[in-house]
């Protein structure tokens, strides 16, 4: 497998398969492919890897991109302004990913889900309690909203970051939250009551822009329904 990225804050991956090699994306990813490329829905891992991709908020089936008789190529693009990253796993590495996040992977990578244990971190960390768990052997491609912040954590080091901007970590960094200040601070701030905190070693991915938020501060200039007199 070969791929390259284009664009900016746009972005598309585009991947190259030889004849014998597949992967597996989201649905409705798929931007363009080649003509000898065949599709299929399939349940990855059976029908309970479909039910906990479900509730990592995840389809219950993936579509299996694979070329016929010669190599071909399929793009994907992500469904918010954002960039896309590779992970690539193997050697007993898990990486651990927000929901919605992911793009495609290769057959060789295992979909699971991660569930956080402290509630307070579920409740209020901008995540919830189920996350993404990748493992086993490939590469797989999220996307983030925004642009990405690559941080490799020593150990025990620790960041603070803005509920909602975290989209992956090595299992090996710990998840929490903490408050965000002194009163004062959680009054009139205006960066809400907790933060994330990550504590190393390991690698962290950050996007600068929450979905969220880009949504909730576009509400207020959007047209609203006139009004009916009921006549």
């Amino acid at each position: 497998m070969k791929y390259e990225i284009f664009g900016d804050n746009l972005q598309m991956v585009k991947i190259k398969l030889s004849a014998d090699e597949g992967l597996f994306a989201e649905a409705g990813a798929m931007v363009n492919m080649s003509g000898n490329m065949q599709m299929e829905s399939q349940l990855k891992g059976g029908i309970l890897s479909g039910l906990k991709r479900v509730l990592s908020g995840e389809s219950l089936f993936l579509t299996k991109f694979s070329p016929l008789e010669t190599g071909g190529f399929v793009s994907f693009a992500g469904n918010v302004p954002g960039k896309i990253f590779p992970v690539t796993l193997g050697n007993g590495k898990e990486f651990i990913a927000q929901r919605d996040s992911f793009l495609a992977c290769e057959e060789g990578v295992v979909l699971d889900i991660a569930l956080i244990k402290k509630i307070r971190s579920g409740l209020f960390g901008g995540e919830g309690f189920i996350l993404q768990m990748m493992t086993g052997t490939g590469t797989a491609f999220l996307h983030c909203c925004g642009d990405i912040i690559e941080l490799d954590l020593k150990e025990g080091e620790l960041i603070k970051v803005q509920t909602g901007l975290v989209v992956g970590f090595d299992s090996t960094v710990s998840y929490d939250i903490a408050l965000a200040g002194g009163i004062t601070s959680i009054i009139f701030g205006g960066e809400g009551l907790f933060v994330t905190t990550l504590t190393g070693p390991g690698k962290v991915i950050l996007q600068s822009m929450d979905i969220a938020k880009i949504a909730s501060a576009i509400i207020p200039f959007l047209p609203k329904p006139k009004e009916t007199s009921g006549k």
